[in-house]
């Protein structure tokens, strides 16, 4: 846990109590602040209406909570009429821990590989690291660093709207889609809090930005403009003059004159994850760690949980876990590199739903609809792909395991790739991720015939 001492004998405010709300309200006790803490669902130390706004220091919003839109919430507007500055415990950790190199990772999409990846390949290399933010474990529960230490953070856009000093000595931007607009307002304002992360970079910094998307092609030399460090593009879609590449599978460093394949690493399948290993072998280099250091820790990488897990072979069928993929951006990544997939599908649904989809619908062997969204994906399914009304993630996984050991198609593969919240019917994506494993090793010990 890192102890802040800034707000030593102060008085702080601390809204939002989840994982990261309760880590931030530890760490300042540690270091002698006096907290006062709500959250809206599960209560606190005292109602921020009662809070001594004229004597805080500081109000440490979770990310959570809206900032600006649709509106502030009410705790933002007291903190504002009583001129509180509002940070977030990302914040808190730089200031505590100024010694230490911070690589911080955000994008729609591919965030939690690439932040894991990274964290793998340093820690492979030796280098003392500490992998956390948006991803796992909150940033203040993380051990101190020291100037020998690397912080691997994964940050949502939410999290950088709340970040005032942080310089990140290794900064990412791996793609920008539509998401969140209702928190930002529009693009516009989702693209400028992507953008925080290159602020404030110093000259002897790195900028890592992958051009693969209309947006992230047009910030680039925008990313140039903010940051003083050196800006490396990276891409999976284009062959680059000079920077990190993906062709047909290969990863090219300009600098360097090896190339390392991609194809056999079974946990980053797919195009994808190759813009997720360019952008991690960029950011890799940048620590200082050598080209075969980082290849060999990428062969070793066992993947992360819940994005594309190999769950289990059974009787020839690959079962794969995608519940991460909670839009239809990240669902078309699961798709591209399988065919005849058994794909389940549905939960609580996002706008736009799987409309963008239809150029994968030809891999789909049948689909398995779950959840709210049920109605509205079969209408877009409708008389293109075969579809079940499964209701339920169990019925659903039985069901499609049954259909692919029966049917017999080649490199079949039964996919849980939402497209969608989980909210109706799990506590969270990894809670529905955790349940399909179980279905499927009951499935593989044939205790579900």
């Amino acid at each position: 846990m890192i102890t802040v001492t800034e707000y030593k004998n102060q008085k702080i405010g601390v809204f939002g109590l989840g994982k990261a709300g309760q880590a931030t309200v530890a760490s300042l006790q540690a270091g002698g602040a006096e907290v006062f803490s709500w959250d809206d669902n599960s209560s606190g130390t005292m109602h921020y209406n009662d809070w001594p706004w004229a004597e805080l220091k500081a109000l440490i919003l979770s990310p959570g909570i809206p900032l600006t839109h649709p509106k502030p919430h009410p705790v933002v507007e007291l903190a504002k009429k009583n001129k509180v500055p509002v940070i977030g415990d990302i914040e808190l950790l730089y200031r505590a821990q100024p010694k230490a190199r911070y690589v911080g990772i955000t994008g729609t999409n591919g965030k939690s590989t690439t932040t894991t990846l990274i964290g793998h390949i340093l820690k492979t290399a030796g280098v003392k690291t500490e992998i956390g933010g948006n991803l796992g474990t909150p940033a203040l529960a993380l051990t101190p660093l020291d100037a020998d230490g690397t912080y691997v953070l994964e940050l949502s856009s939410y999290q950088l709207d709340l970040v005032k000093t942080t310089r990140f000595n290794v900064a990412i931007l791996l793609n920008v889609t539509p998401d969140h607009l209702d928190r930002h307002g529009d693009m516009d304002g989702y693209v400028a809090a992507k953008m925080h992360i290159f602020e404030r970079q110093e000259k002897s910094a790195v900028g890592i930005v992958a051009t693969d998307d209309c947006y992230t092609k047009g910030l680039r030399l925008e990313a140039v403009g903010i940051s003083e460090g050196t800006i490396i593009e990276v891409s999976s879609h284009s062959i680059l003059s000079k920077g990190i590449y993906v062709a047909e599978g290969i990863l090219h460093d300009t600098s360097l004159p090896d190339t390392y394949p991609l194809m056999s690493i079974q946990t980053l399948p797919g195009r994808h994850n190759w813009q997720n290993a360019a952008a991690a072998w960029a950011a890799a280099r940048a620590c200082g760690i050598a080209s075969e250091v980082i290849y060999k820790a990428m062969q070793s990488f066992p993947g992360l949980r819940h994005r594309l897990q190999l769950v289990a072979i059974i009787k020839g069928v690959r079962f794969i876990n995608d519940s991460k993929a909670t839009n239809a951006d990240a669902t078309s990544n699961a798709l591209a590199p399988y065919d005849n997939i058994y794909w389940i599908l549905g939960g609580k649904p996002k706008a736009g739903g799987i409309a963008t989809l239809t150029e994968y619908f030809p891999k789909i062997a049948h689909a398995f609809l779950i959840g709210e969204a049920e109605g509205e994906f079969a209408q877009t399914l409708e008389g293109k792909v075969a579809y079940t009304h499964s209701h339920t993630l169990d019925a659903a996984v039985k069901q499609a395991a049954n259909m692919a050991f029966a049917e017999g198609k080649k490199d079949a593969v039964v996919l849980l790739s939402p497209a969608c919240a989980s909210f109706d019917q799990f506590k969270s994506f990894e809670h529905r991720g955790d349940e399909f494993c179980k279905l499927v090793e009951e499935i593989k010990y044939a205790k579900v015939v």
